[in-house]
């Protein structure tokens, strides 16, 4: 038996305290730009699939400008580790850690992630 393709699409899920989130089709995403998902307590999540193939997720909200638009920004590696830099101000945030390469008092939140 075959199945529709919509029904064997895999699932980006966040895990979140109280268990595991579906927030898109992995079909969505596009290595290099992001996509934003609205968590049910209101904050936003940025979720990219880098050029390796792997899913990243980290809190939408830039820290400098405050606006959520970190799911905005370029992607690009730097010493072979994965990033988004802002569009406002263009600070760039590794998308494993959420730390800022450059401003080392700042990070932003990461969300495990999982296609499924």
């Amino acid at each position: 038996m075959t199945l529709a393709p919509e029904t064997t699409a895999l699932k980006v899920q966040l895990q979140l305290e109280d268990g595991w989130l579906t927030v898109c089709d992995l079909t969505q995403l596009i290595p290099g730009r992001g996509v934003a998902a609205l968590l049910p307590d209101g904050r936003q999540v940025a979720v990219f699939l880098d050029s390796a193939g792997l899913i990243h997720a980290i809190d939408n909200r830039d820290p400098f400008g405050g606006a959520a638009v970190l799911s905005r920004g370029l992607t690009g590696t730097h010493q072979g580790r994965p990033f988004v830099a802002s569009p406002l101000l263009k600070q760039r945030f590794d998308l494993e850690s959420g730390q800022c390469l450059d401003d080392e008092t700042v990070r932003v939140a990461t969300y495990k992630v999982q296609a499924s």
